[in-house]
């Protein structure tokens, strides 16, 4: 007796898993085709990671400023040499880098990781308005695969295009110490946490809002104190102490840290073991909320 119910439970676990697995792969697939067969809103996406690598990332040129003629001091006769050594040794210290836009290039790929996961949370209130939502939930679909699939979506989506915007960025000047397989992986390895989490987070917030201008303030008002509360654009320890505070238990900040020191060498203030640790904490739980949280929110 006890045989025969174990048996009927594995075929039921076994039939759970493989509807929440086709609703999965439906519900992704059908967000992923709204974003690669219109590849003007990938073009759009692409514009604004772009014009901060090419426009504040050259003109913000603080080697030039510190090993170029400008850097010279009037009356001291020091040879150009020495200031361009001097200047070296004070980006190094500062950034870890003598490139400030390969610093802030990495910070670059954690941002349009941030801003494309907006969009998962995003999807599900357009879902709604239009009543696909209604739909859906109507149908047998475990309410799990909706909300990993909006998750998915966005992790992909924003993986992406960080590969895209790398391209740009070695293009226009960065300059990776590292360039093997395994520091690309480690660094992508962050980007999906960090695309996991945040994706998470906004799927959450979705979950409770109908009104897309509402979801669409939230989200803007959480995306640009992330980022500007992370070391994506100044180290942390340039910070004022109230700030340093905020940007140490940032996530974007531990995803930025594992990518410069996977792709510039530059030193993490913490072990990468530990930013990871960090990242796959915030991503799981993020995600496990999300999913429970849709079995009492999402409704037919």
């Amino acid at each position: 007796m006890e045989t025969s119910e174990t048996a009927s439970e594995k075929v039921l676990e076994t039939r759970l898993l493989s509807r929440f697995l086709r609703g999965l792969w439906s519900l992704t697939n059908r967000d992923l085709k709204k974003w690669y067969l219109a590849p003007t809103i990938l073009l759009i996406s692409l514009i604004q990671p772009v014009v901060w690598l090419g426009l504040f990332g050259n003109a913000f040129n603080l080697g030039k400023i510190f090993t170029g003629t400008s850097f010279n001091i009037p009356g001291l006769n020091i040879p150009q040499s020495v200031l361009n050594s001097l200047g070296n040794t004070l980006l190094t210290n500062t950034f870890g880098t003598t490139s400030y836009f390969s610093f802030l290039a990495v910070g670059m790929l954690a941002f349009i990781v941030l801003f494309t996961s907006m969009m998962s949370g995003m999807s599900i209130v357009w879902d709604r308005r239009f009543g696909f939502l209604d739909k859906l939930l109507t149908t047998p679909v475990p309410r799990g695969s909706i909300v990993v699939a909006k998750i998915l979506n966005g992790v992909i989506r924003s993986l992406a295009q960080a590969v895209i915007v790398l391209v740009i960025a070695v293009i226009l000047g960065m300059t990776l110490t590292y360039v093997n397989t395994w520091s690309v992986i480690v660094t992508f390895g962050a980007l999906f946490l960090l695309g996991f989490g945040m994706s998470s987070l906004f799927v959450l917030l979705a979950l409770h809002s109908k009104d897309w201008q509402s979801q669409m303030a939230i989200a803007n008002l959480l995306n640009l104190p992330l980022l500007f509360m992370s070391n994506a654009f100044f180290p942390v320890s340039e910070m004022p102490s109230w700030l340093q505070a905020v940007a140490s238990v940032n996530p974007v900040s531990f995803a930025i840290n594992i990518g410069r020191n996977a792709l510039l060498g530059i030193p993490s203030s913490t072990p990468i073991i530990y930013d990871f640790a960090y990242l796959s904490i915030f991503a799981v739980a993020l995600g496990a909320i999300s999913i429970i949280l849709s079995w009492k929110l999402l409704k037919d």
